[in-house]
């Protein structure tokens, strides 16, 4: 796996004041290049940085794949004027030799997985030991098979041929013990895979699949290096937690919940920070809870990051400054519409964040002027009315609006004992479920999903 930093090469200009919000910086380095040039194309949309300077990050990230291709159309958009460089040229040919060679090489090996009956043994097979004995057996298949399977799966991903490598790298996770020198890098690569093609729901299940391996231990040797494989995980978790629909439930559960992931995110990452105040602004269902565990998190290490998300969170909810909350309020738009992964968030964001800052306005004022609340939310008098009538009626608040006199008057109902309960053990049944589907997927790690393999190149 490849780390990527856009400083390391060129000194990218800014186009943008929006630029000293930008992660990019900071979550490159834990990412393989593959999964960079998605967040390269998003700058290029948002116009943050300066094109040509981006262009060229792109060309250097490609340096070191196969996709010649792809760089020397980057090359040719830099330098139109220019031919094709020599070193680009050589390289093709070297790529499209060592491809034809390997596939030669491999030929045998996909003969045998193209037959039914070896994809059914596949399929069912409890362990790797009787499928290789199966192999063996009645198919002639020989272990060093195993390193030509891995070494034309990393070819094809280099090459960017995603869907293939992750047909093989399945194959070959099915074929070797944990123990494999390999085993590792074929999870990551699956998971890469999953993630580029965009199947969340295969990248959810890799994703689970490479934490019980790294929370094992059995592929690291020491607490540092698995404090570095649980940082790496957690960025690479961000594509899937913001793109599969339960994902925003799953992300709270993981880095809030789970103490070496928190851990990891305090010691080496407190930029993830953004996304776990995200979710737990736009997740309803466990809001509460996980609003007062993640507020003292950002109170641990607000000397060390900050940003207008978790800002707004401190001034609502330590400083109860509603003033300088509906002024984060507003930067936190202008963020989230220029992150890559909270982008599509941003309406479910605000709509939430003002409903935060009225119910706690609630709590503390009995009758409120709509003047003054729609200032605090950032809306027009008759824009926060109206926004303050449809949460009455969808929330079945003890409120009514008094018009002539431009007021909120809010009824006093005490929170009955049941429902206090109810709200302290919600998060709870949610972190039971979870553990309950890790047991579950633990007890039946015999059962595989069903994979179409795709033979040759």
């Amino acid at each position: 796996m490849c780390t990527s930093d856009l400083r390391s090469e060129h000194c990218i200009r800014t186009n943008s004041n929006m630029a000293q919000y930008d992660l990019t910086n900071k979550l490159t380095p834990y990412l393989d290049r593959h999964l960079v040039f998605p967040l390269m194309e998003f700058l290029s949309v948002r116009g943050i940085y300066n094109e040509t300077d981006l262009q060229r990050t792109k060309l250097d990230l490609l340096s070191n794949t196969n996709m010649v291709d792809f760089a020397m159309d980057i090359q040719a958009s830099l330098y139109p004027d220019q031919p094709p460089s020599t070193e680009l040229t050589e390289k093709r040919s070297r790529v499209v030799a060592e491809l034809k060679r390997l596939q030669t090489e491999s030929a045998q090996i996909f003969d045998i997985f193209a037959d039914p009956e070896v994809q059914k043994q596949v399929q069912s097979s409890r362990d790797y030991k009787t499928l290789v004995n199966y192999l063996q057996e009645n198919h002639k298949f020989k272990p060093e098979m195993l390193d030509v399977v891995f070494k034309y799966a990393k070819f094809q991903y280099e090459c960017g041929n995603y869907s293939a490598t992750a047909d093989y790298m399945y194959l070959f996770r099915c074929l070797v013990p944990p123990t494999d020198k390999n085993y590792l890098s074929s999870l990551w690569g699956k998971l890469a895979t999953e993630i580029l093609t965009q199947d969340w729901e295969n990248a959810l299940d890799d994703l689970n699949r490479l934490k019980e391996v790294l929370d094992s231990g059995v592929t690291t040797s020491t607490p540092l290096q698995a404090l570095q494989q649980r940082t790496w995980l957690i960025h690479w978790s961000l594509f899937v937690f913001f793109n599969h629909t339960k994902g925003r439930e799953l992300i709270i559960e993981m880095l809030l919940y789970q103490t070496q992931y928190l851990n990891a995110i305090q010691t080496m990452c407190p930029h993830v920070l953004r996304y776990l105040a995200t979710a737990v602004v736009i997740n309803k269902s466990s809001r509460r809870q996980a609003l007062r565990d993640l507020v003292k998190v950002i109170q641990q290490e607000n000397y060390n990051y900050s940003d207008p998300i978790t800002e707004f969170l401190a001034s609502l909810y330590v400083d109860f400054d509603f003033d300088a909350a509906q002024e984060k309020l507003q930067l936190c738009a202008d963020v989230l519409k220029n992150d890559f992964f909270l982008v599509a968030c941003m309406k479910d964001f605000i709509d939430n964040a003002r409903l935060m800052i009225f119910e706690l306005f609630c709590r503390i004022h009995q009758c409120i002027s709509i003047n003054m609340l729609a200032e605090k939310l950032n809306m027009t008098p008759p824009d926060a009315e109206r926004w303050i009538v449809d949460l009455i009626r969808q929330a079945k608040l003890d409120a009514k609006i008094d018009s002539q006199q431009g007021h909120v008057v809010m009824g006093t109902q005490a929170i009955s004992p049941y429902q206090q309960l109810i709200e302290k053990t919600k998060n709870l049944s949610f972190r039971t479920q979870m553990l309950a589907m890790n047991i579950e997927k633990k007890a039946n790690t015999a059962r595989s999903n069903e994979v179409v393999f795709k033979v040759g190149g």
